[in-house]
Parts: structure tokens; C-alpha cells; sequence
């Protein structure tokens, strides 16, 4: 299906990038203010990445996933946008709202696990927003992060054991 779209895109059909943007705009605004903590940040993110999948769509390699190759632009392009602001980094509560898994514990636990999250440092938090919210797998993380992939099995194992022991201390200091 992506091929299709990207094809006609490529020859300059609009339809075909306003499809493909209305596809990925919903996902992507909720993944750059997860990176960003910031709505105006994250919409320049989300503006900015589309432009250049439009202005480098020939670039695109019909061999990768799209959605991996997307996501990488936007994640490059949200850290631009950090570095310039130097501001810090936040989670979206509606992130965790939508992701079922998560939604396991109770209500509390979300809270808790939202603060926890929020409180990351980045090279934790983002790769498990990557794996956890948005469903990428480890090669795929690693691409968008251009990291190697035993560093992303690294962070991700590393996140997961300070997320899990921060809320046991919370759960033991009876919140």
C-alpha cells in the first residue's frame, strides 16, 4: 500500500502526500510531544518532518519500512528542535492513556508510571516509548536512533529495570 502512494508521490501527485500525511500526522504529533513535552514544539517537529519526507521522498528506500524511516526524521528532527530550545524532554499522558498494555495497572499505577517515565533520562525513555507506544521492533529503534542494535537491547533492558525499581519503591514507601 505504501509503495503505491510513495510512487505517486514521487511523481508529484499531492492526493497521494495529503493520504500519506493524514495517515501519519495523528501518530506522529502524539510521538513528538512525547519526545518534546511541548504542543508548539511538537508541531513544528510533525510540519518540519513532512517536509523533508516530501523533499526527500527519493531518498526513501522501498526495501526499509517506511514507518522506521518516518519516524527517524521525526525523532532527528524533534531533537533539532530540543537542542534549539534547549528545553527538556516529557511524555504525553495520552501516550499511556491509548497503549493497552500499559493500562494493566489501575489508574494510579499510570500516574505513577507516567511520573516515573517523565522523569527519564532520554536515552532510556525514548527507545521505550519507541518499542512500548509506538510498537517498533529493536532493529528498527536502532535505525531511527542510528544506534547499534545491542545498544538499543541495552537501554531498553536498562529502562525497563529503573522503571521496575523505581515503582517498587514507590509501592513500598505506600506512594
Amino acid at each position: 500500500m505504501h509503495e503505491d502512494i510513495i510512487n505517486e508521490i514521487k511523481k508529484g501527485n499531492r492526493d497521494a502526500f495529503r493520504h500519506l500525511y493524514e495517515e501519519y500526522a495523528g501518530y506522529a504529533i502524539r510521538t513528538a510531544k512525547a519526545i518534546t513535552r511541548n504542543d508548539e514544539l511538537a508541531k513544528d517537529a510533525v510540519q518540519e518532518a513532512f517536509i523533508r519526507v516530501y523533499r526527500h521522498i527519493s531518498s526513501y528506500d522501498s526495501a526499509l519500512s517506511f514507518g522506521a524511516w518516518f519516524y527517524r526524521i521525526l525523532v532527528n528532527e524533534c531533537n533539532r528542535l530540543l537542542n534549539k530550545e534547549k528545553k527538556n524532554i516529557s511524555i504525553d499522558t495520552s501516550l499511556l492513556e491509548n497503549n493497552a498494555q500499559l493500562m494493566e495497572h489501575s489508574k494510579e499505577s499510570a500516574t505513577d508510571l507516567y511520573a516515573v517515565i517523565q522523569n527519564m533520562a532520554d536515552l532510556y525513555r525514548i527507545p521505550l516509548l519507541l518499542k512500548y507506544i509506538k510498537g517498533f521492533s529493536e532493529k528498527e529503534i536502532a535505525g531511527i536512533l542510528n544506534l547499534n542494535h545491542n545498544t538499543v537491547k541495552s537501554r531498553l533492558f536498562n529502562g525497563r529495570s529503573l522503571l521496575k525499581e523505581h515503582l517498587n519503591m514507590m509501592e513500598m514507601e505506600g506512594k
